[in-house]
């Protein structure tokens, strides 16, 4: 019998790359997580020990637990976080139904290291137009909902990068970047593990509007439009990182959910 303060993982999975996702807080035992060092997207890692120490974090927000069956350790943490007046229900089954239904999980093997304060840092160039807008996006919807990311001069990146323990990306050279006639949000999508199909359509429309190529997808003139504007109404790069995430939450869900909707006008005759 379900508990009344589960979700299944079919349910969660519709919640996951969008801005109402509930925080998801993976509590499996270390033995658990070498077992299978993959996350469900958008989960960050929690110790099971001391759930009253870190509850705060997750004030003013719904949470989902985690952990590897979905029985006593997350229904503990999720009973401690409601005593903390954090809104929280459990993965139904854990990760392992999660895994065994057959959805993404990211690798994380190929995370950058997280900083004191448990987030990952990334560093690339100022005045964002398209790719590094839209692998922000990804990497706070998918992969670290905490990541923090450093815009600063083209010179600099590299040297930012490594003072400060950041992952440098869409520059030449370096891991994260353009491969061939990919960009770097393929890339990302490779190497994380999140090749969906609503995110490889989104994907093909990033790299027309990136590379110039509209005729990959008739929307991403539309992006590339859309991003010009952004970059002319935001001076700082990342107020329009966060007006940038509104734009690429309403392409994900348009390919997820709206791809065969169509619209014209009238679009309600009289007395039909």
């Amino acid at each position: 019998m379900s508990s009344i303060n589960a979700i299944s993982a079919e349910k969660l999975a519709r919640l996951i790359g969008t801005p109402k996702c509930p925080a998801l807080v993976d509590v499996r035992t270390d033995e658990d997580f070498a077992s299978e060092p993959r996350l469900i997207p958008g989960s960050i890692r929690r110790p099971a020990t001391d759930p009253s120490g870190w509850a705060g974090e997750f004030a003013g927000r719904a949470a989902i637990v985690i952990c590897q069956k979905g029985l006593k350790l997350s229904a503990g943490v999720a009973a401690w976080l409601r005593h903390a007046n954090v809104p929280a229900d459990l993965l139904e089954g854990g990760a392992a139904a999660w895994a065994k239904a057959g959805l993404p999980l990211v690798n994380t093997k190929k995370l950058p290291p997280y900083d004191r304060l448990g987030r990952t840092v990334w560093v690339t160039r100022a005045r964002p137009k398209i790719d590094r807008i839209a692998c922000p996006w990804l990497i706070r919807r998918f992969i670290d909902p905490n990541a923090a990311f450093l815009f600063v001069a083209p010179p600099e990146v590299l040297p930012v990068a490594e003072r400060f323990g950041g992952e440098p990306f869409d520059i030449e050279g370096v891991f994260w970047s353009h491969r061939g006639e990919l960009c770097t949000f393929d890339a990302m999508l490779d190497e994380f593990g999140l090749r969906t199909e609503p995110l490889l359509r989104l994907a093909t429309i990033v790299r027309g509007a990136d590379t110039g190529r509209f005729e990959l997808a008739p929307e991403a003139a539309g992006l590339l439009a859309a991003s010009l504007g952004l970059s002319r109404m935001h001076a700082d790069d990342l107020a329009q990182l966060e007006a940038g995430m509104a734009l690429y939450d309403a392409f994900y869900r348009w390919c997820r959910d709206a791809t065969d909707e169509t619209h014209g006008w009238p679009s309600h005759k009289a007395g039909s």
